[in-house]
């Protein structure tokens, strides 16, 4: 399992979110090269970046910070935020940009995301599918920076996209983010079992060095932590086992 840090960019800060709610931020940098730089020396080898304004009204205001990361060849980095249509997600590519993250349009219009496969190379395309549970434990996909949620449940939309040759699907449980409370090893767990051929993504909640040792029992391909990181909730020697590019690994 690998660990992938996380940049949430908010006019042109990294910020971090509680529970998705755009009126309840922190920020942490003024300057988002200095975090990237810093993942970098943890021994990240990959980056998921997030364009807030991109995912709550559909604008590119970070485009410039996006670019210029891009250009950094020694991290990959995957994005989303924003990319809801067709040519924005060439134009990321093209920028160097390994993966787009896509995720209202690919829950609000399935059909159309399911047609850009067949132009774009479906393992640089992550499904963000953002969940809240409902009364009976249901994960109900959320949009919009996570202000609305669908009708629509977690496993049927996946279903829907099975055929499509995706292969990265990226899960938050919206409620867990930025709460540092330990994720939903449940849901995790239950989404490798219904789909076990797509590479999962885990994403909110990661507090401690034992939650990533759980996810990694629970069969994810990867986790997403942003806030554990920054407010340094995890020593580097207990993240270098997750981290690809970390020196002297050693085993947990």
């Amino acid at each position: 399992m690998e660990l992938i840090p996380a940049i949430d960019l908010k006019e042109g800060r990294c910020v971090r979110l509680f529970k998705g709610d755009f009126a309840a931020e922190t920020v942490y940098s003024n300057d988002p090269a200095e975090i990237l730089a810093r993942y970098r020396a943890f021994g990240a080898r990959r980056i998921h970046v997030v364009d807030l304004d991109g995912a709550k009204d559909g604008t590119q205001a970070n485009r410039e910070a996006i670019v210029k990361f891009a250009g950094d060849r020694s991290l990959k980095l995957q994005v989303g935020g924003g990319l809801r249509s067709l040519e924005r997600v060439k134009a990321l590519l093209e920028t160097g940009v390994e993966r787009a993250v896509v995720g209202s349009v690919a829950i609000n219009s399935p059909d159309v995301v399911i047609s850009w496969l067949s132009e774009v190379d479906p393992t640089r395309i992550v499904l963000a599918l953002d969940v809240r549970l409902d009364d009976s434990g249901l994960p109900m996909l959320t949009t919009h920076g996570w202000q609305q949620t669908s009708s629509v449940n977690l496993w049927s939309l996946v279903e829907r996209y099975m055929r499509s040759g995706i292969n990265h699907v990226l899960c938050t449980d919206v409620a867990r983010d930025g709460a540092l409370t330990g994720p939903n090893f449940e849901l995790y767990a239950d989404a490798v079992r219904r789909f076990p051929e797509l590479q999962w993504q885990a994403s909110g909640g990661v507090a401690t060095a034992r939650d990533l040792i759980a996810l990694r029992d629970c069969g994810v391909a990867a986790v997403i932590s942003g806030k554990a990181l920054l407010e340094n909730k995890i020593s580097p020697e207990e993240l270098r086992p997750f981290l690809p590019n970390a020196s002297s690994p050693v085993s947990m």
